[in-house]
């Protein structure tokens, strides 16, 4: 089984009413009629207006949504990239490794998964994409990102759920050359816009400022900041693989 990962930008203006509709409805009807094995939806929806922690530059357009599904060989997934293409403007799709570094429930700052398959998930998820840094080698990435960077955002931020996927390759033309897509939960909107919530400085503008300079300093560590975005979406588990049982 392989994960494959789906980034999608819609029609320029579209309303994010519209990218909500289409993405949950027609577009994960045919990807489950297409057999995936499971599937995960990040939309930029109506239930989704929120500023980025990173702003994009004034004049590009974000993504839209980002699909994550599950197949049993990546070889067998051009009819999920016909669909998707019929509903964008854009898809640029990449075979990833996933690592689910933290969930729901397994810290303070959110309780165990209750909700079923198709309804969202509460709180904002902020979903970022990145190169390497320029001249980087693989091992110092991954050993970078994996043993430094996951550890440190994990003790300064209130996270409820955080999706590492490293890139192993892209699969359609002209993908942008990320080699990190992360998603990551936040209880609430407030904890994303508000930067003492986001970086777990209660009141105090020297903490607030630690944490901040710590969080750059990692970052132009291991990846290209320059080419950074992050956008900011609702999470739909939309299948779950062996279905979900909510712990009693």
């Amino acid at each position: 089984m392989e994960k494959l990962v789906y980034v999608v930008w819609m029609p320029e203006g579209t309303p994010r009413e519209v990218v909500g509709a289409t993405m949950r409805g027609e577009v994960a009807s045919e990807l489950l009629a297409a057999g995936v094995l499971g599937l995960d939806l990040y939309l930029d929806d109506e239930f989704a207006d929120v500023r980025a922690p990173v702003p994009p530059p004034a004049d590009e357009q974000l993504p839209d949504a980002v699909v994550s599904l599950w197949v049993d060989a990546y070889d067998y997934r051009a009819e999920i990239e016909t669909i998707l293409t019929r509903a964008a403007d854009k898809v640029a799709g990449y075979q990833v490794v996933e690592s689910l570094y933290g969930d729901y429930g397994k810290n303070p700052h959110s309780s165990a998964r209750t909700w079923p398959d198709g309804e969202r998930s509460p709180g904002i998820m902020t979903v970022a994409f990145f190169p390497e840094r320029p001249g980087m080698d693989d091992d110092e990435f991954y050993t970078f990102w994996h043993t430094k960077q996951s550890p440190m955002s994990e003790a300064i931020q209130p996270r409820c759920r955080y999706v590492r996927n490293a890139v192993f390759r892209p699969i359609t033309d002209g993908a942008p050359p990320w080699r990190g897509i992360v998603a990551e939960a936040w209880p609430s909107k407030e904890s994303v816009e508000d930067p003492f919530a986001f970086f777990l400085a209660g009141e105090d503008a020297d903490v607030l400022t630690a944490n901040v300079t710590t969080m750059i300093e990692h970052g132009v560590a291991f990846m290209d900041m320059e080419q950074l975005r992050s956008v900011t979406m609702s999470e739909y588990f939309v299948k779950t693989i062996g279905g979900f049982h909510a712990e009693s």
